[in-house]
């Protein structure tokens, strides 16, 4: 079916044209306008969203996992199959390549079949049964039975470097989903017409599999009022955000100030460290190629970006150095996702390159064309970066900082000195990881995933994965914004005690209709209590 884009506010299953004010996104790789326009919008519609939203709470919560699950495999299905509808909106709005679009469809309809087949087994709810002991002595236990339950209206901000797996129907979108709560999306201004479509794809998975309106909404909108209003709004239960500190830190600062606070799951990047150990430095080693890739992958902007290098000073790192900046050098320039993203990486760059012991190594030179900037590598010593925090800063952009130490006990100390990371990579042998043992330990106290010889870029979705990390990475480190672990954002643990069963989740129920693994007397089973 084709999904027109029309520019208008998507609010449960009614289209509204109620704003004034415009906006368009635009070509980065040609930097003129797409033909699109689009509507801002208003309080009144937003207030309108927000309302369906509450509305649709308890409707939807009460549905079954397995009626979830219909909902999310129709979005997944639908996105599938018009997928040569949206790639052409994806590579117009993005810059990036076609081959990048079709890629990050497939995991973004992995993503929504995932959370669909854990909405429908339903174990992921943790439900414990302690039965009633009245004959306890020296006293009775009261029947106590547990289990998460959703929170209720979630706001999602869409990022704006995953125009599809982080944004509309993006992890934090299905997975809040799957959980039972309502979404409210505020689109991202740089892919307006990728996130219409898609919504409209959801509305009419929505519809097809019978959700009560209000389940989803999506809002346009290219300032900060419309995401601060959502924030804001009494019915907001949680927020999923991707994106800048400073945008993620300014949503937690209005939702701590709330009447009621509530939980921002901010997910706010990194510079994620390597530590290149001496076997990784050898001559002839394949490492620099493939930092060259990672570094440069999706020209600089994933927020697993390998943007610092940390190593033992001397001719090995200095040939690893030169090796990775030609490496990087020799790879296609490619473009920015939009002018204001590639003006803030060049600002950056030439303030990271103007600190003091900071050197660029030069490599071939690429020519800057529209959006597009130069991949660099630069260099500093341990103790210049120990005494300079500034250089912790994200680039966000083709950027990577090698850190050479004069020896194990000051690396250790810049490690120690590091923010909270979203992963900390690792590259050697076994007999240098025992070596370096109490540096890897140290990085391991710093992020949220530990790589041993790999890249960090290239995010695998499946249960065992966590993407997140200590802060400023994360709002919390002890969420992930990929993986079925994501779900637990959007739930709490609701405790009954000697409630009637009519009133039990059916989670909690004696029968265990769910046929769903329970902890009960603090063993593992499917067994009904009558069993």
């Amino acid at each position: 079916m084709q999904h027109p884009i029309s520019g208008g506010q998507l609010i449960g299953f009614s289209e509204s044209r109620a704003g004034q004010s415009h906006f368009t996104s635009h070509n980065p790789d040609t930097g003129k306008p797409n033909p699109w326009t689009f509507l801002e919008a208003t309080r009144e519609e937003a207030d309108q969203a927000m309302a369906l939203a509450a509305a649709a709470a308890a409707p939807y919560a009460s549905l079954s996992g397995a009626q979830r699950a219909v909902f999310l495999e129709a979005i997944a299905s639908g996105l599938e199959s018009g997928a040569d509808q949206v790639v052409p909106l994806y590579t117009a709005e993005s810059g990036l390549p076609e081959g990048r679009a079709r890629g990050e469809l497939g995991r973004t309809v992995g993503q929504l079949r995932s959370f669909a087949a854990l909405a429908r087994e339903g174990s992921w709810v943790a439900a414990r049964l302690e039965p009633a002991l009245p004959d306890r002595q020296p006293m009775p236990r009261p029947d106590l039975r547990k289990c998460l339950v959703p929170l209720g209206p979630v706001v999602v901000f869409g990022a704006s470097n995953f125009p599809l797996a982080f944004s509309t129907a993006g992890g934090d979108t299905a997975s809040a989903l799957a959980a039972g709560c309502p979404v409210v999306v505020k689109g991202h201004p740089l892919h307006p017409a990728t996130g219409e479509w898609v919504a409209r794809v959801m509305l009419q998975a929505a519809r097809e599999s019978e959700m009560p309106e209000g389940v989803f909404s999506h809002l346009q909108g290219s300032t900060h009022a419309l995401g601060e209003q959502l924030v804001m709004h009494p019915a907001t239960a949680a927020v999923g955000f991707t994106g800048s500190r400073a945008g993620g830190l300014a949503l937690a600062r209005l939702a701590e100030n709330r009447e009621v606070p509530i939980p921002v799951f901010a997910e706010m990047g990194s510079i994620n460290p390597v530590l290149l150990l001496p076997p990784a430095l050898e001559e002839g080693s394949a490492w620099p190629a493939a930092y060259a890739q990672s570094v440069t992958l999706g020209t600089g902007q994933f927020c697993t970006n390998p943007g610092l290098l940390l190593g033992l000073e001397g001719p090995a790192l200095d040939r690893f150095r030169r090796e990775l900046a030609q490496a990087m050098s020799a790879l296609p320039n490619s473009c920015m996702l939009d002018a204001g993203i590639a003006a803030r990486y060049r600002q950056i760059r030439e303030a990271l390159l103007g600190q003091p012991g900071v050197e660029e190594i030069e490599g071939p030179a690429a020519p800057e064309e529209v959006n597009r900037v130069p991949a660099t590598v630069a260099a500093v010593s341990g103790r210049d970066f120990l005494g300079n925090p500034g250089l912790q800063e994200e680039a966000f952009g083709p950027f990577t900082l090698v850190v050479g130490c004069a020896d194990a006990s000051e690396l250790e100390k810049v490690i120690a000195a590091l923010e909270g990371q979203l992963t900390g990579s690792v590259l050697g042998d076994t007999e240098a990881f025992r070596t370096y043992r109490p540096a890897i330990e140290a990085l391991q106290a710093k992020v949220g995933r530990l790589l041993f010889n790999g890249v960090p870029t290239g995010v695998e979705v499946c249960p065992s994965m966590h993407h997140g990390g200590p802060f400023p990475a994360t709002t919390d480190s002890r969420y992930t914004s990929v993986g079925t672990d994501a779900i637990l954002r959007w739930a709490r643990p609701v405790s009954f005690q000697n409630a009637p069963a009519e009133f039990l989740p059916p989670a909690l129920r004696d029968e265990n209709p769910l046929g769903i693994w329970r902890m009960v007397n603090g063993k593992q089973t499917r067994e009904s209590l009558s069993s």
